[in-house]
Parts: C-alpha cells; structure tokens; sequence
C-alpha cells in the first residue's frame, strides 16, 4: 500500500501543480462569462463552477500525462513482477 500512496502522490502533486498554472494562464485570458456552448447559447454555470470544472478537468489531463510517464519508465522486470489481481 505504501509503494502505491507513494505512486500516486508522484502522479497527481505535479499535475495538481499543473493544473493550477494551466488555470491562471487560461482565465488569465478567456472570461468564464463569455463562454458559449457549441449551440451558441451561454453555459448556464456560475463562474466559480466554470473555474472548478476547468481546473479538474486540466488536473486530470495532466494526471493522465504524468501517469503515461510513470508507466513509460518503469524496467521491464517492475512492470512483470507486478502481482496481477485473480491469478
């Protein structure tokens, strides 16, 4: 359980970093107000829901690519000896 807290803290601390810059960059130039659906009509969420919507949405994009690169660098012995669950 230890060595999987420890994988995730290195998976999701960077992206959750991430995530927050990639917001301030974003709403530093795109008005939550002025946000329309592809129908053209305006989304009918606040702006704080916008903001939360948007900041998980980039943490789980940047979770994804860090998760990629975890999976990408591990040995070929690490990624065989891992004890697959029903055998």
């Amino acid at each position: 359980m230890k060595r999987l807290a420890r994988r995730a803290a290195t998976i999701l601390w960077p992206a959750f970093l991430v995530a927050a810059v990639l917001e301030i960059a974003v709403f530093a130039f795109v008005d939550p107000a002025s946000l329309h659906t592809l129908g053209g009509a305006a989304l009918p969420l606040s702006e704080t829901a916008i903001y939360s919507i948007a900041f998980f949405v980039f943490w789980a994009c940047t979770a994804a690519a860090c998760a990629l690169t975890v999976l990408l660098a591990q040995e070929a012995e690490e990624i065989n000896a891992t004890p697959v669950a029903g055998r």
